[in-house]
């Protein structure tokens, strides 16, 4: 499966050191996470459903 990855846009500029990527995997399968600084570690693989709960659940931390 080849999945084209983005940087996420929560990540900060070229030099930031905690920058993630996203990638869409096939339909049903969910989002792909993964480091940038190391590609060809592995990535998370969350269904939608807990993407988006993580998502939800990252605003709710930093409003609060």
């Amino acid at each position: 499966m080849s999945i084209q990855w983005r940087k996420s846009t929560h990540s900060g500029g070229a030099d930031d050191q905690h920058c993630v990527q996203l990638g869409r995997l096939a339909p049903g399968v969910g989002v792909g996470l993964r480091d940038s600084k190391d590609p060809d570690g592995g990535h998370l693989i969350l269904s939608g459903m807990r993407f988006a709960n993580l998502i939800a659940q990252l605003k709710q931390d930093s409003a609060g």
